[in-house]
């Protein structure tokens, strides 16, 4: 098995993902070939909780410029992690 410290990249930490976390809705980066029976056993590992459900989505490329020069952002993998009722709300986010 993976090294679970591989699997999760890091947390996404916005408005919108700090507004998920009182229904204990948790999003983070995660690598992408990860699938979701890894990413929730990398999760329940790490942080020592209970994963009720994990949802993936692949965030797509984005052209960009600066100035003349014109390519793209890399795709990345984004994961969003359901911690069942009885689970304690992750440390890591506490103090957000």
């Amino acid at each position: 098995m993976k090294n679970p410290r591989d699997i999760i990249i890091r947390p996404i930490i916005t408005e919108q993902t700090s507004d998920m976390m009182a229904q204990n809705r948790y999003v983070f980066e995660v690598d992408k070939r990860a699938n979701k029976t890894e990413i929730k056993q990398a999760i329940e590992q790490i942080f020592k909780v209970k994963v009720a459900k994990v949802n993936t989505l692949i965030v797509p490329a984005k052209p960009k410029r600066y100035g003349r020069h014109e390519g793209y952002t890399s795709e990345w993998k984004k994961a969003f992690v359901q911690l069942s009722e009885d689970s304690k709300p992750l440390e890591f986010f506490e103090t957000v």
